[in-house]
Order: C-alpha cells, then sequence, then structure tokens
C-alpha cells in the first residue's frame, strides 16, 4: 500500500473502527481517527487520534482537503446515519473516496426469526407493551425519549453515560458498557425481573450476550432493525475489505 502514499482519515468510536486503525499502523499508512467527543473515557485506537465534530460535511470535506486526506473511511456506528451521510457528502466535495465500515447486524444470527424486528424506537415500545412484563431498555441514552411514556413504571435501563438528569420514578439505570457475558446477562436479567428486551441491532460481539441470556430464560426479544445506508455509500463488513479497497484504487 505504498503506492500513492495514501493518508487515512477514520471516522471512528467502534471497535471495528480500532481494527482498521492499528491493522493501517502496522501495514505503515498514514492514518488519522477522529472520534465525536461524545463519551468521556473512550477506548482510543492507535495512531493520530482527534476529538469533535467538524461541523456538518462542509466542514469534513474542508478538513480533508486542508489535512491532505487520500481516503475516508466512515466506521462509525450502524446507526450513526446522519455522520454516514455526511462523510458521503464530504467525499464527494473534497473528491476523495469514501467507504463505510459496518459489522454485519444480527439477521443471521441463528435466534434472529425469533425476536420482534421493528423498524423504529418507538415502535418497539408498542411491541413491549403489547408482550408486557419489566421492559430492558439497551437501545442508547439518545434514545429514551421514545419511552417517555413509561414514567412510573417498573423499567430496567442499561447506558454508557450517564443520563443528564435523574431518571423517572419507577426506572433503575445501570451504567455499564460492553464486552458482556452470558452469565452477566443472565444474572442481570434474573435480579431484575426482566420480562422484555429492547435493543438495536448494532451487530457484532459486544452486546450480543443479552441475546443469547433472553433466549436462555424465555424473554422476548424486540430489535430496531438497522436504517438503510444513505445512497451514495458504499458498505463493507471487515477490515481486510478495507485493506482491499485501499489496495487496489478503482480506475
Amino acid at each position: 500500500m505504498a503506492k500513492g502514499e495514501p493518508r487515512v482519515l477514520i471516522l471512528g468510536g467502534t471497535a471495528e473502527a480500532r481494527a482498521l486503525a492499528q491493522a493501517l499502523v502496522d501495514a505503515g499508512v498514514d492514518v488519522e481517527s477522529s472520534l465525536a467527543g461524545r463519551v468521556s473515557r473512550p477506548r482510543l485506537p492507535v495512531g493520530r487520534v482527534r476529538s469533535g465534530g467538524f461541523g456538518g460535511a462542509e466542514g469534513l470535506a474542508a478538513y480533508c482537503v486542508r489535512e491532505g486526506i487520500t481516503h475516508l473511511v466512515d466506521a462509525t456506528h450502524p446507526f450513526a446515519t446522519t455522520m454516514t451521510a455526511h462523510a458521503v457528502a464530504a467525499g464527494e466535495q473534497a473528491a476523495i473516496p469514501m467507504l463505510r465500515l459496518a459489522r454485519p447486524g444480527w439477521r443471521s444470527h441463528p435466534l434472529a426469526d425469533q425476536w420482534r424486528w421493528v423498524s423504529s424506537y418507538d415502535g418497539a415500545r408498542e411491541r413491549a407493551d403489547e408482550v408486557g412484563g419489566t421492559p430492558f431498555i439497551t437501545t442508547g441514552r439518545q434514545t429514551l425519549e421514545h419511552y417517555a411514556s413509561w414514567a412510573g413504571r417498573e423499567v430496567l435501563v442499561r447506558v454508557v453515560e450517564p443520563l443528564d438528569g435523574a431518571p423517572p420514578d419507577g426506572w433503575t439505570v445501570l451504567q455499564d458498557r460492553g464486552p458482556y457475558t452470558v452469565d452477566g446477562e443472565l444474572e442481570v436479567m434474573r435480579r431484575h425481573g426482566v420480562g422484555v428486551v429492547l435493543t438495536k441491532d448494532s451487530g457484532g460481539s459486544y452486546t450480543s450476550a443479552k441475546l443469547d441470556a433472553a433466549a436462555e430464560l424465555g424473554v422476548p426479544v424486540i430489535i430496531v432493525a438497522r436504517p438503510a445506508i444513505p445512497s451514495g455509500a458504499a458498505e463493507v463488513g471487515t477490515v481486510a475489505q478495507v485493506l482491499h479497497w485501499l489496495a487496489h484504487p478503482a480506475r
């Protein structure tokens, strides 16, 4: 990959982004990772790291031009559709190739047919109301507004970062981050009497233990499906595919 001396900018914050940064550093590629800055104690990748926003697609494009970026890789969370759209637009404005790296989702999981798939967080809440029982919300801190009608009832919530304010009456908030284990998830669900799990199709293994634990306990799972990727975004699922893309530029 020495040909053309690529300079890669990774929009990161995920395990896949960190693995890609490691692979590029090992290969001697000039790489910088950018983190959104929303997590107080992020796991940092190897190599150069910047933190904070760019000011939309135009700001990202200007940064790429100013810093001599030759390749842009969006390896943000699969649900970070705004950032992906900005990356697509920035690649076009800066006239550099852009690629989306996203971990495979859980659609191919052996238990996927047993789960209740929905297209929105409101839909997840409605399906959980149909199921009944104590809900275990693991869809992320920024989605909690969709469950506001559950104030006053028993709800279990797990988040990585602290809530901005006090939780509604009846809610128990666990602050923790993966990777999780099946035994640990079994203990949490039993201790809190979980009756239904609400999650989103993040994919990967960091947070998948709850799915196996729920199956063992016979607890229904409701999953918010991934949003469609923005038009113009090419997507791959592995670091090896990104390395191949870098080594074989489009003619």
